[in-house]
């Protein structure tokens, strides 16, 4: 009797201990949960890859973020999406008109940036067509594509972006809205419905200088 109470105590422990562990002192339950605290607690820097778009010419990503101030908040679609890239879509439309009714301070900017991670479709001008119909200012809002298919692909697994192709030439994707700072870093995930949090953190993060 004895020898079984302490057995099953044991295993109570135990699994509280890997509990503990795997969701960093229950901090979290999910794997999606996990790589938000992980991103806030370290920063992931962007690989050096180079992106190319219409108004952006081909360039290093890394020194386009850069900027005292600057910082800028990232989703990534494609342009033959007809499900959740159009709320990604909707969502950076009304981060837009929030950053044109209310500018920020000298010396401080935040931008929005949509990369495309079907880059052999979407050519700048397929991007160029797709910014015009959600209406986006170039000024604010801008669109990319990775040409390289290995940086691009680098890109998404160092942001634990998740793209599956499947059977009708669409993909299956995770929505997010990703924070970079100055320094080509990850600093934060955002869900989609927290559009208002990530926002309020990238015009904070930009007038504090912390970029």
């Amino acid at each position: 009797m004895l020898r079984t109470a302490l057995a099953a105590a044991l295993l109570v422990c135990a699994g509280y201990a890997g509990a503990s562990w795997l969701t960093h002192d229950f901090q979290v339950w999910t794997a999606e949960g996990a790589r938000r605290l992980e991103v806030a607690l370290q920063p992931v820097p962007v690989p050096e890859v180079s992106i190319e778009g219409p108004g952006l010419p081909a360039q290093p990503l890394v020194p386009w973020l850069s900027g005292a101030g600057r910082v800028t908040v990232v989703d990534f679609v494609y342009t033959r999406c007809e499900t959740v890239c159009l709320s990604l879509g909707g969502v950076f439309q009304q981060m837009q008109r929030r950053l044109q009714q209310e500018p920020m301070a000298p010396g401080a900017a935040v931008r929005l940036l949509s990369i495309s991670f079907d880059g052999s479709y979407d050519t700048p001008e397929r991007l160029a067509a797709y910014a015009r119909q959600l209406g986006a200012d170039p000024a604010l809002w801008q669109f990319a594509r990775v040409p390289d298919a290995s940086e691009a692909a680098a890109l998404l697994s160092r942001l634990q972006v998740v793209v599956v192709p499947d059977s009708r030439g669409d993909y299956e994707h995770n929505a997010a809205l990703l924070v970079l700072d100055a320094q080509g870093r990850l600093v934060r995930v955002f869900d989609i419905s927290e559009q208002e949090l990530a926002l309020n953190y990238a015009r904070h993060l930009a007038k504090s200088g912390r970029t």
